[in-house]
């Protein structure tokens, strides 16, 4: 089986594109519910959290406080480093996990992070959602229901966009012109040549 990434910077549409492979029957594993969920629920990476940030990191039902957290590392890149580090490895191998009990022909890890936490080293394949600048902005705003500002912090703190789609075997457009299923219709198969032929064609 084939472990496939997928990524793209924030408002690119990934989400959305990782639903159109679950249409195909490819199983998804989305990295961001995954870590919280993970946050709330695993024991040792709870007490990592709070050692590092304090105990107000949970609230008194024991749930993430995601407010109090993200208030802190959202304007200070080293303390967003800090809580990546602690969480990353933990999601990184449960999704390693997840994957080894997948039967289809390739699973996908939907994360947005996945070059800056080095996770493509665990995949076969990235594929990249791209879309401008200020169409992912505006998507964010009104999905979110933020300021402008907010999202604009949240953006400074991932790779530069050309960097990282540069960096993916197979590139999606979402930028509202071009239509995404047969994007993904052709990327679904050559991932399934590969599956059978073990090699990627153009």
């Amino acid at each position: 089986m084939l472990k496939v990434g997928l990524t793209g910077g924030i408002g690119s549409g990934k989400t959305t594109v990782a639903q159109i492979f679950e249409v195909l029957s490819i199983p998804v594993y989305y990295a961001d519910p995954a870590a919280r969920d993970l946050m709330n629920k695993d024991p040792e990476l709870k007490k990592k959290i709070i050692d590092s940030f304090g105990k107000d990191a949970y609230k008194n039902d024991g749930e993430l406080n995601r407010a109090y957290l993200g208030s802190i590392v959202f304007h200070d890149s080293e303390k967003l480093n800090l809580l990546n580090s602690i969480v990353h490895p933990v999601t990184i191998r449960d999704s390693e996990n997840w994957m080894k009990n997948q039967k289809t022909p390739y699973a996908i890890k939907e994360a947005a992070l996945i070059f800056e936490a080095g996770i493509e080293k665990y995949l076969d394949y990235v594929i990249g959602v791209t879309a401008p600048e200020p169409l992912r902005i505006q998507r964010v705003v009104e999905r979110d229901h933020v300021p402008i500002q907010k999202v604009l912090d949240r953006v400074q703190h991932q790779m530069d966009e050309k960097e990282k789609i540069s960096r993916c075997d197979f590139v999606i457009k979402n930028d509202g012109l071009q239509p995404i299923l047969p994007q993904v219709l052709t990327i679904h198969e050559r991932l399934m040549k590969v599956w059978k032929t073990g090699r990627l064609e153009d």
